[in-house]
């Protein structure tokens, strides 16, 4: 740069200004233009192209320009062969003012959604997320749906092309509901889109109700299929989403097979998520392998005794296994950004298909009018031989004028007078057509034209039964194979600490007051992971509630602490303090929910000097009998009692209790191990989720105490019976799920494939923590039917054999047949062919009832009771005073 490009003038603006100094010619004339209002004018004008030309597709025909102009070129080369991409690319540049890079991936990823194109080569893989080829190898060419609903030239709007050498369509004619049937997704300056796919056949159906005015509803359908909840969609506009999930079933008890993927995922991304949660310890697996090829096929194998169901809930809660999509349905309309949702678009859609075909029927209308005329005409020229007439003209005129004058007496019928072009016309006519014209098969084609006008008639008339069959034949000609891929579930929410793996372990330092996980010279508590919370009890009284974390000073003398589930009802904390430091002491039991975080709360009642004397923690309610050793101190006679847990109710955690003794306590010691004390907890059966729950959501499995266990009986033939518990994950074949009564026989008809015979055995579980197979293993062996019934019933129905008929035969199960080992092949039921086996209603039977013993129930975690006082009987045990 010279001296000269570095002088800056002496009416230079003060620094901050924005200018631009314009150095004339000539010495000493530099001007300054502010460029201020060209800032914010050329952001404006850069916005609006990014969100009309380049990111949001308009709602007219679902179409980005881009991806117009390559349709629109598709056409143009369109021989029914395939082209090179290559070669396509190059002729939308003709249209599209970008590099070839933006069209070429553009159209890649059109045909990845094997709609409107059909291809030829590697065009990459949606679901293992590798690309395509360059485009100099790959083909491509119009579908047969493309050619059929994309264009109609005699109805589309043109207009010239950036360089103004040729015409591109403002909007293709598009008689479809592309935009939500391919979905679109796009970053404008300001604003983005993203509108959800949904499926081919469900948009139709949709339409058609629209047509019959009938209410609809439609869900997004993602080509990778899974499982997704649409409970809060919102219909596709802002504020909603869309939880999809990867299908993942359990091939053993050390491997998980994931065989869908969720939208937006691809098999690379999602195994590097496993893997990630793997290193930092929220999940924990052995080997992972990925046999992804034409479907999706990812192997998980696990170590022994980890839980495959535990593992399938951390994938959802750790990796991209469940992935949150959130639908923004923005389009362009009249050169204007929309935001509107998915049904409103399709209304929008649907209408102007309407119109559409409105516009091509009065085109076509005009059309076999325009034939019709001229037929008519030809038919009148030549029976007539007006041609004859001209012979003696010699100027032009003269040939009009005499053509004219003989047709006169033959129009009446016309639809429309007769014009100097179509006289023109008519002087067209070869002497060769005029010499070998058939009158008759003029008459059957002018004839058959008037009953196609009459057809384009009725089609205008009834317009909206026209638009229906047109939407109809578009599903039967190509729905077949496009059925829905998503399964649309309710999905239950996971909660992270509950599936977390306990990678962690969890030290203490009671004296000090001290926990957390780098206290590795310390005591020992339990395993944790890094997102679970921690109950803590101190020996003045204070509970605290606190996260796991390196090293927390809680306070000094800890006496109890654990691992904390907040929704946890069942654990009960038996406790007897002292009030203050030489007040009388109290019982009391109680739970723990509804808490903040490292909040002191007392559980005593607040005086100074106040002490925990005994405190034990019960995961099911147990209640234990202590002994309570009292010191010598005046006139006491009684200075060794014990007191059993059980005879108390179970209050809240800020209740004061009952009053054990007014005498300073010497020694408490535990004498009896308790059992427990709560009511069996219901257990209910969602099949929306199919996971268990505790929430009154679904069918009522029944109430279970601690070890009670669940009857899980598949369609495969195979039983086994779980301890219930919330996490668990139930297969789509299960065909009995109900609580476990041991000495229930189990009843089934099977067919055995290597005898061909059908066998009915009745057997008990003998193996409770095993899945067995009660039938024969043979491949072609299968279950008919299954029932955990006293005295079930089946119906046996016979084929026809060489015409005849069997009647029914009705087998009482019981009566055919005694309880025998798990083993036991079972008693041939019928040498003859079946056509099916149907369960009937069970005979009555009278169930034992069970004796239940009372059981105490959880009080509410947040009422305050009145004292209710202990009394000491004769032999030293408490009574309570329930006054």
């Amino acid at each position: 740069m010279n001296d000269q490009e570095n002088i800056i003038p002496e009416n230079a603006a003060p620094s901050g200004s924005t200018h631009f100094y314009d150095n004339t010619d000539e010495p000493g004339q530099d001007t300054i233009t502010k460029v201020t209002g060209m800032y914010k004018d050329w952001f404006l004008d850069y916005a609006s192209y990014v969100i009309l030309e380049r990111a949001v597709p308009a709602i007219e025909d679902g179409f980005k320009p881009v991806q117009r102009r390559i349709m629109h070129s598709m056409r143009e080369l369109d021989d029914g062969r395939y082209n090179k991409v290559a070669n396509v690319v190059g002729h939308t540049m003709q249209y599209h003012p970008h590099g070839d890079a933006s069209i070429g991936d553009a159209m890649v990823q059109l045909g990845q959604k094997d709609l409107l194109i059909d291809t030829q080569g590697n065009w990459g893989n949606i679901l293992t997320g590798d690309s395509a080829a360059a485009s100099r190898y790959i083909e491509a060419r119009l579908s047969k749906f493309a050619l059929e609903v994309l264009y109609s030239p005699k109805i589309t709007e043109w207009q010239a092309s950036y360089d103004g050498r040729r015409n591109e369509p403002v909007n293709l004619p598009v008689k479809f509901p592309l935009l939500i049937t391919q979905g679109a997704e796009g970053i404008a300056v300001g604003l983005s889109t993203k509108v959800l796919p949904h499926n081919f056949n469900e948009l139709i159906d949709a339409s058609v109700k629209i047509l019959k005015g009938k209410p609809f509803q439609i869900f997004p359908d993602f080509p990778t299929a899974g499982i997704a909840d649409v409970s809060n969609y919102n219909d596709g506009m802002r504020g909603g989403r869309v939880r999809v999930r990867a299908r993942i079933s359990q091939i053993d008890k050390n491997t998980l097979a994931i065989t869908q993927i969720p939208f937006s995922t691809n098999t690379t991304t999602l195994i590097d998520s496993i893997l990630k949660a793997n290193e930092k310890g929220k999940i924990k697996i052995k080997k992972i392998e990925d046999n992804t090829a034409a479907e999706v096929e990812i192997l998980i194998h696990l170590f022994p005794g980890v839980s495959p169901d535990k593992t399938i809930d951390a994938l959802f809660a750790f990796t991209a296994c469940e992935t949150s999509v959130a639908p923004l349905g923005c389009v362009i309309e009249n050169h204007k950004p929309l935001f509107i949702g998915v049904s409103e678009m399709l209304k929008i859609s649907t209408y102007r298909t309407v119109d559409l075909l409105k516009s091509e029927l009065e085109i076509q209308l005009d059309e076999l009018e325009e034939q019709w005329h001229f037929l008519s005409l030809e038919r009148i020229f030549i029976e007539n031989r007006i041609y004859r007439e001209i012979e003696e003209e010699e100027t032009w005129e003269g040939v009009i004028r005499a053509i004219d004058n003989g047709l006169k007496p033959h129009i009446q019928h016309l639809k429309r007078a007769v014009t100097d072009d179509d006289i023109a016309r008519l002087t067209e006519i070869r002497i060769k057509r005029i010499s070998k014209f058939d009158i008759d098969k003029a008459q059957e084609k002018i004839e058959a034209l008037e009953g196609d006008i009459e057809q384009v008639k009725y089609d205008l008339e009834h317009l909206t039964d026209f638009a229906i069959a047109f939407f109809t034949r578009l599903k039967e000609k190509y729905g077949k194979g496009r059925e829905r891929l998503t399964e649309l579930r309710s999905f239950d929410t996971i909660e992270a600490t509950k599936v977390a793996l306990r990678n962690t372990k969890l030290y203490i330092n009671r004296e000090e007051g001290f926990i957390g996980t780098g206290l590795k010279k310390d005591e020992y508590l339990t395993d944790c992971s890094d997102i679970d919370d921690i109950i803590v009890f101190l020996r003045n009284g204070n509970m605290i509630v606190t996260k796991v974390d390196e090293k927390k000073f809680i306070g000094k003398d800890i006496i109890h602490a654990a691992v904390f589930d907040k929704n946890d009802k069942r654990t009960i904390y038996n406790m007897v303090y002292r009030d203050g430091k030489s007040g009388p002491s109290f019982i009391k039991r109680f739970n723990v929910s509804g808490i903040t975080r490292d909040k002191a709360y007392d559980l005593t009642q607040e005086k100074p000097g106040s002490q925990i004397l005994y405190f034990s923690a019960n995961p099911n309610g147990e209640a234990e009998v202590i002994t309570i050793l009292l010191r010598q101190v005046g006139s006491v006679k009684k200075l060794k009692f014990d007191v059993d847990f059980a005879s108390l109710a179970i209050k809240g955690r800020n209740s004061r209790g009952n009053t054990v003794s007014k005498y300073p306590i010497k020694k408490i010691e535990l004498k009896e191990k308790g059992i427990s004390t709560l009511r069996p907890r219901k257990i209910w059966f969602d099949d929306t989720v199919n996971r268990l729950n505790v929430d009154a959501r679904g069918e009522l499995l029944g109430e279970f105490r601690p070890n009670d266990r669940l009857l899980i009986i598949n369609q495969a033939g195979k039983v086994r019976t779980i301890i219930p518990e919330i996490t668990t994950r139930f297969g789509d074949d299960m065909v009995i799920l109900e609580k476990w009564v041991p000495k229930k026989p189990i009843s089934a008809i099977y067919f055995d494939g290597e005898k061909s015979r059908y066998y009915l055995k009745r057997f008990l579980v003998e193996a409770e923590n095993k899945e067995e197979l009660f039938i024969t293993d043979h491949p072609n062996s299968q279950l008919e039917i299954v029932s955990t019934d006293y005295r079930p019933v089946a119906e046996l129905v016979f084929a026809k054999v060489k015409g005849v008929q069997k009647e029914n035969q009705v087998i009482d199960m019981e009566a055919f047949i005694s309880v025998k080992g798990f083993k036991a092949l079972g008693n041939q039921l019928t040498s003859e062919k079946l056509k099916q086996v149907n369960l009937l209603d069970p005979l009555p039977y009278e169930i034992p009832e069970e004796v239940i013993p009372e059981e105490m129930e959880v009080a509410g975690s947040t009422e305050i009771d009145p004292d209710e006082p202990l009394q000491i009987d004769d032999e030293g045990q408490i009574t309570l005073s329930l006054d």
